[in-house]
C-alpha cells in the first residue's frame, strides 16, 4: 500500500514539478557537510531513522493538502491521513527518503524558498544524529563537528534560520494565528510529535556511554513517541515541544543548533496557520509565507534573551510538550502553566 501510494504520488508529482520548477529559481542546493560519520545514524539505528523518511511524507502531504484542497472536510486529514500515517506509514515507513516536492508539487510551486529552507535544516538535523551514532569520534571530537556542521549550516544565509531564540509573538500574535490548531488539532498533535523526537533524540543519544546504552536510551524515546500515538489525541502535545526543555543536555552543549530547530518547527506552524487561515486571501498567501521566512532569517528583530528562551521552555510545562525524552516522566502540572503557544486570540 505504501510503496504503490508513493510511487503514484511521484510519477504525478515528477511530471508536474518538471514542467513548473524550471521557470522558477535554480534549485541552489547544497549537499552534506563531508566525513565518514555520516549515515552512521541509519546504519546504527535504522528504526528511528527510518521514521524520519515518514515525517517528511506527513509535512509535505499535509501542507499540499491544505494548498491544493481547501475546501476540503477536515476529516481528510484528520481522519484519513492521520490514520494512514499513525496505523500504516509509520509502522512501515519507506526505506528510502522521500522527495516532498514530488508529494507536494503545488505548495513546492507556491513556496519553493520555504520548502529549501526546511529541507537545509532537515539536513543539519540528519547529519547531528550521525555524528551522535558514530562510535568512532570521542565526545570532545562530537562537540566540535556538531559546531563545525552549524558553521557549515549557517553559511549558506539565504536558506538558514538565525541562530538566536525569536519571539512567541511570531507564532501567536499573528491575524492567523491558532488557525491550523483550531480546525486540525489531531493533526497538529502529530506534527508536534515529530518535532518531539527530532529533538528528544539528541538527549537519548547523549545519554548512553556506550553503544548498548545508546540503544536502550534511542528504544526508550521510541517507546514514548508510540505512546503519544495512542488513542489520539489524549496523549499527543498540547504545546510546541521546544529543544530547551525536551533536550536540555543537548541544548546547553550546542544552543545554536537548538535555537535554529526551535525556529524551523515555528515556522512550520506558521505556515500551517497561514494555508489554513481564511484571514489571508489565497493570492496573498506566497507572500505572507515569505515574510515569516524573512523574519526568521533576521537576527536583528524579535528575538528574545536567551535566558527567556530557557525560562518560556519550563513555563508552558515539560507534560504538555510529550515529556522528557529520557528519564522518568514528570507529574502533569498541579497549577495552570503559562501557553504562549496555544492562546487564542480574541
Amino acid at each position: 500500500m505504501i510503496r504503490w501510494r508513493l510511487r503514484s504520488l511521484v510519477i504525478v508529482a515528477v511530471l508536474l514539478v518538471g514542467r513548473d520548477l524550471t521557470a522558477q529559481t535554480s534549485r541552489d542546493e547544497q549537499f552534506y557537510y563531508p566525513g565518514s560519520f555520516n549515515w552512521s545514524f541509519l546504519r546504527n539505528y535504522p528504526q528511528a531513522a527510518r521514521l524520519f523518511n515518514a515525517f517528511d511524507y506527513g509535512h509535505a502531504v499535509l501542507y499540499e493538502r491544505l494548498w491544493s484542497e481547501p475546501e476540503t472536510s477536515p476529516e481528510l486529514l484528520e481522519v484519513k491521513e492521520f490514520d494512514y500515517i499513525t496505523g500504516d506509514l509509520l509502522r512501515r515507513p519507506p526505506r528510502l527518503a522521500v522527495a516532498e516536492e514530488a508529494i507536494a508539487p503545488g505548495y513546492s510551486r507556491l513556496a519553493w524558498r520555504a520548502k529549501l529552507a526546511f529541507d537545509w535544516a532537515h539536513m543539519l538535523h540528519r547529519q547531528i544524529y550521525d555524528v551522535y551514532a558514530d562510535e568512532r569520534l570521542s565526545a570532545e571530537a562530537r562537540d566540535t563537528l556538531i559546531e563545525r556542521l552549524t558553521d557549515y549550516y549557517l553559511s549558506r544565509q539565504r536558506t538558514a534560520f538565525v541562530p538566536v531564540p525569536k519571539s512567541m509573538q511570531l507564532m501567536d500574535g499573528q491575524s492567523y494565528s491558532g488557525a491550523f490548531r483550531e480546525k486540525y488539532p489531531k493533526f497538529n498533535g502529530l506534527i508536534w510529535t515529530y518535532h518531539w523526537l527530532q529533538v528528544g533524540l539528541y538527549d537519548a543519544l547523549i545519554s548512553g556511554n556506550t553503544p548498548a546504552a545508546k540503544q536502550g536510551a534511542v528504544n526508550a524515546a521510541l517507546a514514548r513517541f508510540w505512546d503519544m500515538l495512542e488513542g489520539p489525541p489524549a496523549h499527543l502535545p498540547s504545546v510546541m515541544p521546544m529543544t530547551s526543555a525536551i533536550a536540555p543536555e543537548f541544548s546547553r552543549r550546542h544552543p545554536r543548533a537548538a535555537m535554529i530547530f526551535d525556529n524551523l518547527h515555528m515556522l512550520h506552524d506558521i505556515i500551517s496557520d497561514i494555508l489554513v487561515s481564511p484571514k489571508i486571501p489565497r493570492g496573498q498567501k506566497q507572500a505572507e509565507i515569505y515574510a515569516a521566512l524573512s523574519r526568521f532569517q533576521d537576527a536583528t528583530n524579535d528575538v528574545l534573551p536567551i535566558e527567556h528562551w530557557w525560562m518560556m521552555g519550563e513555563m508552558m510545562g515539560l507534560d504538555k510538550m510529550g515529556g522528557p525524552a529520557v528519564g522518568p516522566l514528570p507529574p502533569p502540572a498541579t497549577q495552570p502553566s503559562v501557553e504562549p503557544h496555544h492562546h487564542r486570540r480574541p
